[in-house]
C-alpha cells in the first residue's frame, strides 16, 4: 500500500513545485527547439525587510509560475495542484494585465493539463511516456 501510494504521488505529482518541477522535465525534453522557458520564484514568505526590497527592485506579486517565449509571443501559465488549488485575487489581477499586453495566460489544475496546455501551444512537442 505504501508502495503504491509512493508510485501514485511520482506518477501524478500532488503539490505545485512537484508539478513544476514535473513540467521543467518535460520541457528538458520535449521543447520546441526556438521556445524559450523559464520559471519565476516569487513565491513563498518573505520577510518585510527582503519583500520591500524585491518590490523596490520591480518585483509584481501574482506573476504566473511558467513563462514561455515562441517566436515573439509569450505564453504564460500559473501551475495549480489538481486538487485545492485556488488562484489569488493578485494572480487574476496580474493575469488580466498580461493578456491585455497581448500575452496568452492560463490556469492549469494538475500536471496532465499543465502538458496538454503546452502541446496545444506548440511549446512541448513530441509525445510523453
Amino acid at each position: 500500500m505504501i508502495l503504491r501510494r509512493h508510485l501514485l504521488q511520482h506518477r501524478y505529482p500532488a503539490n505545485e513545485q512537484d508539478i513544476q518541477r514535473a513540467v521543467i522535465q518535460h520541457l528538458a525534453w520535449r521543447a520546441h527547439p526556438d521556445a524559450f522557458c523559464f520559471h519565476v520564484p516569487l513565491g513563498g514568505y518573505r520577510r518585510p525587510v527582503e519583500a520591500a526590497i524585491l518590490k523596490s527592485i520591480g518585483t509584481i506579486a501574482g506573476v504566473p509560475d511558467l513563462v514561455c517565449i515562441l517566436y515573439g509571443r509569450i505564453y504564460c501559465v500559473e501551475i495549480k495542484s489538481a486538487h485545492g488549488g485556488r488562484v489569488s485575487d493578485v494572480q487574476r489581477v496580474v493575469h488580466e494585465r498580461l493578456r491585455r499586453a497581448g500575452a496568452e495566460v492560463t490556469v492549469a489544475f494538475g500536471l496532465e493539463e499543465v502538458l496538454a496546455q503546452l502541446t496545444a501551444w506548440g511549446i512541448l512537442v513530441g509525445r510523453s511516456q
